[in-house]
């Protein structure tokens, strides 16, 4: 995954946490997945999904504004190049809104923070980091040398 798409997907969540402010962040020492922790989740992605459809909205506009009219044929160039990173970064984004609402989807479902592969807790740190996250560290490390392994056969 390029930088630049990664920094721009942390801007974004870092931009959501800001958002819902507040004086509460869930905490390794309370009870796993408690209501205050559910909420907290439940508001950051959906403050999340809102940055990005934001993002997204700014972006439709500027190409509804009308084609790249820059004369000189480097500028142009550029211009197109430029377009075409912030459209890949806003399919990148339309795919990670499905996995915004799969995961606001287990928190209704009281399947939020637990392991899809062991049913372990995935944990408050992680889910801080990766509010999508549907697997712990060791499954998700387990899931990429599978992978891997089989991307090198």
């Amino acid at each position: 995954m390029p930088i630049s798409v990664l920094s721009d997907e942390i801007d974004v969540l870092a931009k959501a946490k800001r958002a819902i402010g507040g004086d509460y962040t869930p905490d390794e020492n309370e009870a796993y997945m408690n209501e205050a922790q559910l909420d907290y989740f439940r508001r950051l992605l959906g403050e999340w999904k809102k940055s990005i459809l934001s993002a997204a909205a700014g972006t439709l506009q500027q190409l509804q504004e009308g084609p790249i009219r820059e004369p000189d044929l480097n500028d142009r160039a550029s211009s197109e190049t430029d377009w075409g990173i912030e459209l890949r970064t806003r399919d990148r984004q339309r795919k990670l809104i499905a996995k915004i609402d799969a995961a606001q989807r287990r928190i209704e479902d009281g399947e939020y923070g637990y392991c899809e592969v062991t049913g372990e807790p995935i944990g408050i740190g992680r889910l801080i980091a990766r509010p999508i996250a549907t697997m712990t560290v060791e499954a998700q490390e387990a899931h990429e040398r599978r992978e891997k392994v089989s991307r090198d056969d």
